[in-house]
């Protein structure tokens, strides 16, 4: 039996060609709440984007006090705001990238909405993390829809190899039928770093 609520709108003119099958996908209700933001810029220079800074207030708690400006990195604080809006519980600190690799379930294969989260280097060489949604995959990326990617919510390809853990929401009502592996076309660069 499908997850069941009113469909958040779908931007579909700012969505690539590309994906423009998303906006025609049933659910998972985290990947509709996801592609309802498709397009979302932080903003540039010392202001910052209201709706990303209004996310962390409705959060609330430790994120409303540490999430104070868009230019920190935003991930985990976009997929924290779409598993929320979708009736999910957050997993601890979840402006930690690789804290969602703790959210739902584990699964041994990737398929549509599922949170996976990446191996990243920062720009002094430390590992750090990136939290994304899977949309489907190629034979040397995954394609990810996710925030703070190129400073927007869009659709990106990351190497298959950077894959630290794939999470399956624990769905309340039945696992929507629409989650499957989506093979794609190797479009678009491989992305390098997230922050």
């Amino acid at each position: 039996m499908p997850e069941t609520s009113a469909t958040p709108v779908i931007p579909v003119n700012k969505i690539p060609q590309a994906y423009q099958w998303l906006a025609k996908e049933p659910g998972p209700k985290m990947l509709l709440e996801a592609l309802s933001h498709f397009g979302e810029l932080e903003a540039k220079g010392p202001d910052n984007n209201p709706d990303i800074t209004g996310w962390a207030k409705e959060i609330g708690g430790s994120v409303a006090d540490v999430y104070k400006a868009d230019e920190i990195p935003w991930c985990g604080l976009f997929m924290a705001i779409c598993a929320k809006r979708a009736g999910y519980d957050l997993p601890k600190d979840p402006l930690w990238a690789l804290n969602w690799s703790t959210f739902g379930t584990s699964q041994p294969t990737a398929m549509l909405g599922d949170v996976l989260t990446f191996i990243r280097k920062t720009n002094t060489g430390a590992k750090a993390g990136h939290v994304s949604m899977y949309v489907g995959e190629d034979e040397a990326a995954y394609h990810v829809l996710g925030g703070n990617q190129s400073d927007c919510v869009c659709i990106t390809r990351i190497d298959k190899s950077r894959l630290y853990a794939i999470r399956r929401a624990a769905f309340k009502i039945g696992q929507p039928a629409n989650v499957r592996q989506v093979f794609l076309n190797a479009t678009g660069k491989l992305s390098n770093n997230e922050a």
